[in-house]
Parts: C-alpha cells; sequence; structure tokens
C-alpha cells in the first residue's frame, strides 16, 4: 500500500498479516482524491476516517495538509499499527479513537468538513450509519461524506445523496 498523493507521495506502509481490515485500493483511492482535490482545500479540513482498520485515508488526508484527522477503529491491534505507522510518518494531527464507530456517530458532537467511511462489507446497518451521521449534524454544511461499500446497497434515494463511483468491486457514494 502507498500514499498517492501530497507531501508524503510514495511512502508505502505494509500492515501486518492478522489485521481485520480491507483496506481502500491505491487506484479507488486516487480516483476519490482526484474528486476531492477539485473541490475542497485540505488545509482547512477537519476529516472523520471511520472504520480506519490500516489507517490508509487517514495517512492520505494528512499527506494532503489536512488540518484535524480523528480516525476510529474498535480494533486495537489497528489502532496500533495507526499509531506506530503515523510516528514513523512524522504525522502529528492523526486523534486515534479506539471505539465501535456507532457509539462514536451517537456521542460525538463537533461537524466535519469530510467523512470517510470503509465499513465491512458484511455490516448490514448501513442506513443506520448514514442516518446518524444527518441526525446527529456530523457534517458541515459544505462537507461531503464519502461511503466505501459493495455493490448490491444502493443510497441513491437519500435526499443528501449527490453521486457514486464505481472502482473496481467497490462502490463510492458520495453525500453533500
Amino acid at each position: 500500500m502507498r500514499i498517492v498523493g501530497g507531501s508524503l507521495k510514495g511512502r508505502r506502509f505494509n500492515p501486518p498479516r492478522g489485521l481485520p481490515v480491507r483496506p481502500t485500493t491505491d487506484s479507488s483511492k486516487e480516483s476519490i482524491f482526484n474528486i476531492l482535490t477539485n473541490h475542497v482545500d485540505f488545509d482547512s479540513l477537519s476529516a472523520l476516517d471511520l472504520f480506519a482498520g490500516t489507517g490508509n485515508i487517514s495517512y492520505e488526508l494528512a499527506s494532503r495538509g489536512c488540518a484535524e484527522i480523528t480516525a476510529v477503529e474498535k480494533d486495537i491491534a489497528c489502532c496500533r499499527y495507526i499509531k506506530k505507522t503515523a510516528q514513523e510518518f512524522e504525522i502529528e494531527n492523526i486523534e486515534i479513537e479506539q471505539e465501535d464507530v456507532f457509539a462514536f456517530l451517537r456521542n460525538a458532537r463537533a461537524p466535519y468538513d469530510l467523512i470517510f467511511a470503509d465499513p465491512p462489507y458484511a455490516m448490514k446497518n448501513l442506513d443506520e450509519l448514514v442516518m446518524l451521521v444527518f441526525e446527529n449534524n456530523l457534517l458541515k454544511a459544505e462537507g461531503w461524506f464519502i461511503l466505501e461499500h459493495e455493490p448490491k446497497t444502493s443510497f441513491e434515494k437519500h435526499q443528501r445523496f449527490i453521486q457514486q463511483r464505481k472502482y473496481g468491486s467497490s462502490l463510492f457514494s458520495i453525500f453533500r
């Protein structure tokens, strides 16, 4: 895995075997970040990385100059890996929350400019995830919410849905 843009572009990281993750592919990540680059100023963003896993998205955000990053992951081994890799890359603005994402969303108060969620594909309650983001006003007025999920699920009828992108076997639903 590698960072595809920004000051850390090209840096590689290799998560240990056995982490319960399915990281976003480099090519998918590059495509999504190309879209964002045309619409946001990363230097002023506060971002939330849900189901952070290896920290893949958080590192990419940091590399592009994102001001504040909160990575939420309940697996302790993943949290340790994110912390270790952030230290190796000298990233100081990632706050790691070891917590269940749904519990975090129910209690979070700060709105974010960008929310990225990459839940396990087997997760059944994606609708609840989307609902919690919007009911708890966790997305700023001009913010972006990007949800990576399997193609079986569609959010096209959601009032805040703006577009969907397909990369490989993943769909990215984008909400504003």
